[in-house]
Formats: structure tokens, sequence, C-alpha cells
């Protein structure tokens, strides 16, 4: 079970990640906040569909094809705990090192947002404000690390209850040949 865990979970939390890299990193995109969440959320979903892949593993090869709802939410949960780890640490990395600005750009794109909206004065006082705040938050380590925690997890339960519905798979009654 272990290993099913370790393996789904790696390769769930670098997919998780690749998106954000590659767009960011290599193609050097430069999406607006809202398309950059879509595609975040959206590569977190398919990230996460490991999870059916290894509730049916964990089913078919080790548990003699069958498991209870328990069983599998607990193998599912797991693999959200080490994908959502990985993407944590590789997003700690990535800011810190590669990106310190972010928050920078972030509040750019949100100010450029808000004057496009034609939003009062006062409420994109309020925003930056926020903004600001957030901002203040990434810079703790701990903090950063927690709300980047706060953006996954959530996904990979919904996911998990999904997959634990969908795969769980009762005993069949053993029959008597008479």
């Amino acid at each position: 079970m272990k290993k099913i865990i370790f393996v789904c979970g790696i390769i769930s939390g670098l997919i998780s990640v690749g998106w954000f890299i590659f767009s960011s990193q290599v193609f050097k995109l430069d999406l607006s906040v809202k398309e950059a969440l879509f595609f975040g959320y959206a590569s977190m979903v398919l990230a996460f569909s490991l999870i059916f892949v290894g509730i049916k593993n964990f089913r078919d090869n080790y548990n003699g094809g069958v498991i209870s709802f328990g069983e599998a939410i607990k193998v599912a949960l797991l693999i959200t705990a080490v994908a959502s780890t990985v993407y944590v640490g590789v997003w700690l990395i990535d800011y810190y090192f590669f990106i310190p600005d972010y928050m920078a750009k972030y509040a750019a794109s949100v100010l450029a947002g808000l004057k496009a909206s034609h939003a009062s004065q006062a409420s994109i006082d309020k925003q930056m404000a926020q903004v600001a705040e957030y901002a203040n938050t990434y810079n703790n380590p701990f903090l950063n690390a927690l709300v980047t925690y706060r953006e996954i997890v959530p996904v990979g339960i919904v996911m998990s209850l999904i997959a634990a519905l969908i795969l769980k798979k009762k005993a069949k009654p053993a029959t008597v040949n008479v």
C-alpha cells in the first residue's frame, strides 16, 4: 500500500505543479490571475485523478478485488497528503528562489483588473490593503505553506470522496453448491 500511495502521490504532486512551472518558467506565459487560477485548479483535478488509479490498484492487486469506503478513503487521503506536500514543497522553492517578486506581480495584476473594471478608489484601496496583507503572509514560509496547503487539499478531499464512493466494492457473498 505504501508504494501505491507514494508513487501515485508523487506523480500527482508533480502533475499539479507541472502547469505552473512550465507556463511561468519554460514558456514564459503571462496569464491573468483568473486564467492562472483556472489552469492551476484544472491541473489539480487532473493530478488527483491518480487517486482513482491508486485505489483501484490497491483494491484489485492487494486487497482481493474488494475495498470498503473506509479503506478507499484512507488510501485516497494519503495520496492527497503526499501530492499536496510535493505541491507545497515545489511552490516554496519556486517562490523563494525563482519568483520572489510574485506578490508584486500579483498586486499589479489585481490593480490593473480593478482599474479596468472602473472600481471606485475606496474599493481599490480596500482590495490593495488585502493584497498587501496577503503579501505579508507570504513572506513567512510557515504561513506561506499553510496558505498553499489550503489551495490544494480541498480539491484532493473532494476527489478522494468521489473516488472512494465510486470504487468501493464489497465482497460477493459466498455461494454454496449443493
